[in-house]
């Protein structure tokens, strides 16, 4: 017998049936069986015997102890008789996300592409922080150093439609409006996230071409969950994004992208505060002033095999204007580059990788070229992703902006900007080197081990001198070691528990910038996580 809340066996509400349609024929046939009514709403107006139903639910559960530099609260130090520039360093998150989804969908999908689908996902998060100086979490210090929040968030609110399919083997071509999730490059560098979109997509030449395009309209975000905030009108920041994918190309085994993107933002006159009180929009960084900007990027990338060694790749260039270049007011060119490759080779369970990142960066803040690059909003699967220290903490710029971060918090751009989620792009950065190496370890079916090894460095460092007012800032950020075990104990994806810890070695350009009396050796991430699925 069917069982609900059965996530392993088959189950009508995990789309692994049809769902009935309540018609007079149905009702009557299943008093005739002694079956319980069909209880499909009626106002659904559905027909056929193709509609199925898949629900979602998950837990996603964080923990996560860390240290990075922390300004002293200067009008109300935690501490009364603090006189550094720098206060304690350890903090707690914890974060409780539950995510409830459902999909409506038409058709057969074990080897066509659904007819219609209509799905709808809210995401419900709780969390909490504690840090030991005031004016962090707030900048009220009147509000203490810990804080409790929650919000609501409409992840996903979209119908798919499939208009027609153009050969036996179903090409096809299909549409999507409302939010949704949008990835442009294979490892998340450029964009990645759910948001108020329009995009036409398909496939020809037997899935061997794919192709994309996407209108954005950017929803505001929660300051403190980073979910979505529909109570908000959009911004004034629209994207246009299309590509092609060639499978086997250039070589077989390897799929290749091309990509264009165009970021427009007309924010020059707004101003945002945060929920917490701190300016995200003008950026409290050189003549405090907002900007209107264009940028388009374009992009190639190429993920796959080239025999036995694993590759996946991405190179950008970002071309534009920005019409208030922050340090001299004046309009600016952008012009940057962005590469990142990720060789690896398999040797039976193990994976050995490497890493390399290029983002360039600025050295002349008054020129009228911004030459930095930054993403629109990255969150990127690379060298260790969220278990590596430098893309899992955002490290404020103390004593050279107010609110301003180094990197973002799941971002390894040095972008210098107020907010990944709420703030602008800025391409008067220090830029991101970065080589690593790395290896995955799958010890069982339900154990994996991974490890990474990474050397940063500041690309150019002359704006960093600018806003600090210093004669030399060494480029070196420093090393980055972590490692990370995944265990799923009944073989799937409905329970997963993640633990990792990372360590930043401050290099001699982050001693300089950071560096207290205490003189710390290291500063650490961990990372606790258990993910329920039904």
């Amino acid at each position: 017998k069917e069982r609900w809340f059965d996530p392993y066996n088959q189950n009508t509400y995990k789309g692994d049936r049809p769902i009935c349609i309540p018609t007079d024929e149905e009702q009557e046939r299943r008093r005739r069986e002694g079956r319980p009514k069909c209880r499909t709403p009626r106002f659904l107006g559905l027909t056929g015997d193709d509609w199925f139903l898949a629900a979602t639910a998950v837990s996603d559960t964080v923990l996560e102890p860390r240290t990075f530099p922390i300004p002293v609260g200067i009008q109300f130090p935690e501490r009364p008789g603090s006189n550094d520039v720098f206060g304690k360093n350890g903090s707690l998150v914890f974060a409780q996300t539950f995510i409830a989804a459902a999909s409506l969908v038409k058709g057969s999908t074990a080897y066509k592409p659904p007819d219609v689908e209509y799905r709808v996902a809210l995401a419900l998060q709780a969390n909490y922080v504690d840090v030991p100086e005031k004016r962090v979490l707030f900048l009220d210090p009147t509000r203490g150093s810990d804080r409790f929040d929650y919000f609501l968030g409409v992840q996903e609110f979209f119908v798919d439609y499939h208009f027609a399919n153009t050969s036996d083997r179903y090409d096809f071509y299909s549409g999507r409006v409302g939010i949704q999730p949008f990835q442009f490059d294979f490892r998340g560098f450029l964009f990645n996230d759910q948001q108020l979109g329009l995009r036409l997509f398909g496939n020809r030449d037997n899935n061997r071409w794919q192709f994309n395009a996407v209108a954005i309209w950017r929803l505001e975000k929660d300051t403190n969950s980073g979910l979505n905030d529909v109570t908000q009108f959009p911004r004034k920041d629209w994207i246009l994004h299309a590509n092609v994918y060639r499978q086997d190309f250039p070589v077989v085994g390897l799929t290749s992208t091309a990509s264009i993107t165009y970021n427009l933002n007309r924010e020059r006159n707004k101003v945002e505060i945060d929920d917490n009180g701190f300016p995200v929009i003008p950026a409290l960084i050189g003549n405090l002033k907002a900007r209107n900007y264009d940028v388009v990027y374009l992009g190639y990338g190429v993920d796959g095999r080239i025999g036995r060694l694993n590759l996946s790749a991405q190179a950008y260039a970002a071309l534009g204007s920005d019409r208030n270049n922050v340090f001299n007011g004046k309009e600016a060119r952008i012009r940057s580059w962005f590469f990142a490759a990720e060789p690896s080779y398999d040797v039976d369970w193990m994976r050995f990788r490497g890493a390399l990142l290029y983002a360039s960066g600025d050295n002349d803040p008054f020129n009228n070229t911004e030459s930095g690059f930054d993403a629109i909003f990255e969150n990127p699967i690379f060298a260790g992703a969220d278990t590596s220290y430098w893309i899992r903490q955002s490290i404020p710029f103390i004593g050279g902006g107010r609110a301003i971060s180094i990197n973002g918090r799941n971002g390894i751009l040095n972008s210098l900007r107020s907010s990944k989620e709420e703030g602008q792009s800025n391409f008067a950065n220090p830029g991101t080197v970065l080589l690593g190496v790395g290896a995955d370890f799958d010890i069982t079916p339900q154990w994996r081990v991974s490890t990474n090894l990474n050397h940063l460095w500041f690309d150019k460092t002359g704006i960093l001198k600018t806003l600090r007012s210093e004669g030399t800032i060494p480029k070196e950020i420093g090393f980055d070691a972590s490692v990370a075990a995944i265990w799923r104990p009944k073989f799937t994806q409905n329970l997963v528990f993640r633990a990792s810890a990372a360590a930043l070695i401050p290099g001699a350009g982050f001693k300089d910038l950071f560096e207290n009396r205490d003189r710390d050796k290291f500063y650490y991430s961990v990372l606790f996580n258990a993910i329920l699925t039904y």
